[in-house]
């Protein structure tokens, strides 16, 4: 998949292993590194779902449309299908397997 960020200073942190590990400390940069690259190697959203350790998933309330990968308990680095329109599977939701572009929003702990 193509991942772009949404800003410039975004995509200078996701860039950068010595800003991430500024930012999250060496063992959640290392994650994150690992996950951008997983995400980079995926052709699609849907292949992302078969990654155990990754546990992709779609968030839910005031996320809606946003997906989340594990980084390392309880942060989750957050992404939402770039593009428009978003492509819809014919129950409305978002069909993984045609999101071939992602933004990343950033690494949030959403549970606390």
């Amino acid at each position: 998949m193509q991942v772009v960020f949404r800003t410039a200073r975004e995509q200078r942190l996701f860039s950068s292993q010595r800003e991430l590990i500024r930012g999250f400390g060496a063992e959640r940069a290392a994650v994150i590194m690992r996950r951008l690259s997983e995400l980079a190697a995926a052709e699609n959203l849907a292949v992302m779902g078969c990654l155990p350790p990754a546990k992709c998933h779609e968030l839910v309330a005031d996320r809606a449309g946003q997906f989340a990968v594990s980084v390392k308990d309880p942060c989750r680095l957050i992404f939402e299908p770039a593009g428009t329109p978003v492509p819809r599977a014919r129950d409305g939701g978002i069909d993984r397997s045609k999101v071939t572009k992602i933004a990343i929003i950033g690494v949030v702990d959403y549970h606390g």
